[in-house]
């Protein structure tokens, strides 16, 4: 209670001016262009999962107003029970607003999720924006200011970790020594073009504001890699590599899996189907009882995941390999898990669809 109450005083102390998203595409429009395409655009209003799942934590609260809707004005009614989110509210409906992570100067470490320091505006003067560039430009709408903090920190508020109201660890995407420059050099990385529309100090590049992920096929296959090796002929190493500085799964609602195929001409021989140990999700219990969204969890009831930058080896002994059978080793990455689709009623929907991330085929010689 104590850090939300002081994430909101926070809040409230600058909530007096507000710049839309669409009044900063006046003068980066290229860039706001950008993150319409992304998933910070989307939010309670336009992205049905998150809001099938927060209305199924509570149709009262508005929690993950926190990082959601951070911008908002009502944040604290929201958060309360008091209020609930409202699409003529422009400071609720621009979802996580470029204002808002523009505005943050300071990230404060916290147990349970840290918090989001943001720059004070004085009444009657120009909000002060942070970025990244050495040398920003002025302009009639905001002070644009280059914080050494800003890189290090403008991921970590949100992006961190998460440990929902019984202590349980139930998101983590950084270990406690890590910063958002890794965040920002694979999910912002320089494409062509001026970060303005007029460009006045002829600058050739940008950071992308895509911030592409799971749902982006470039992403997924430079997400991971796969090896295969053939022991005695029999044995079948396959070494799966997270290439990320984050573990494979960082979302409750996420699974992934490695997919293993011994095909003989177009019939599949042998599969790996039943490893468990192939498939990476999260499973949650409350009490004795199996829950599926894991806001009110107790404890784990199993899970699996890859930490960054690490391997795991599979040792499959399949019998009676010949020359030409192809072994296909197959990873695939799925938004929202069936029992999720399932508890929140989206069934129907393709976000269980397996998504191909990296595929590597080996013929036995």
């Amino acid at each position: 209670m104590k850090i939300i109450s002081l994430f909101l005083l926070i809040l409230l102390n600058v909530s007096a001016v507000y710049l839309s998203n669409k009044s900063c595409k006046e003068c980066h429009k290229d860039i706001y262009n950008e993150y319409k395409y992304s998933y910070h655009s989307k939010g309670y209003f336009n992205d049905i999962l998150h809001r099938k799942v927060a209305d199924k934590i509570s149709l009262k609260k508005y929690d993950c107003a926190t990082c959601h809707m951070p911008a908002s004005n009502n944040i604290k009614e929201m958060i309360s029970g008091k209020d609930r989110p409202n699409q003529q509210n422009i400071t609720n409906s621009d979802a996580i607003s470029c204002f808002f992570c523009h505005e943050i100067a300071y990230v404060k470490k916290a147990h349970r999720f840290n918090i989001n320091i943001v720059t004070k505006q004085v009444e009657g003067y120009k909000p002060s924006l942070y970025g990244s560039l050495e040398n920003p430009d002025e302009n009639d709408k905001h002070s644009s200011l280059n914080n050494p903090l800003y890189n290090k920190n403008v991921c970590k508020g949100c992006h961190a970790h998460k440990r929902n109201e019984n202590g349980l660890l139930i998101f983590q995407t950084m270990k406690k020594d890590e910063n958002s420059k890794e965040c920002i050099k694979c999910h912002m990385p320089y494409i062509p073009g001026g970060n303005e529309n007029m460009n006045k100090r002829a600058r050739t590049k940008h950071r992308s504001h895509y911030f592409k992920g799971i749902r982006s096929s470039e992403m997924r296959k430079k997400s991971v890699s796969i090896k295969i090796n053939l022991n005695k002929k029999d044995n079948i190493i396959i070494t799966l590599k997270n290439k990320m500085s984050h573990p494979l799964i960082v979302q409750a609602a996420r699974e992934m899996f490695l997919q293993v195929l011994v095909k003989r001409g177009d019939k599949v021989i042998w599969s790996n189907k039943q490893d468990k140990n192939s498939y990476f999700k999260y499973e949650y219990l409350k009490g004795k009882k199996d829950i599926v969204i894991p806001y009110t969890a107790t404890s784990y009831k199993w899970y699996n995941n890859l930490a960054g930058n690490s391997s795991k080896e599979y040792n499959y002994k399949v019998s009676g390999l010949k020359k030409g059978d192809k072994i296909i080793a197959s990873f695939y990455m799925i938004i929202a898990k069936k029992s999720c689709l399932q508890d929140i009623d989206l069934r129907g929907s393709d976000l269980d669809k397996p998504l191909l991330a990296k595929q590597v085929i080996l013929i036995v010689k």
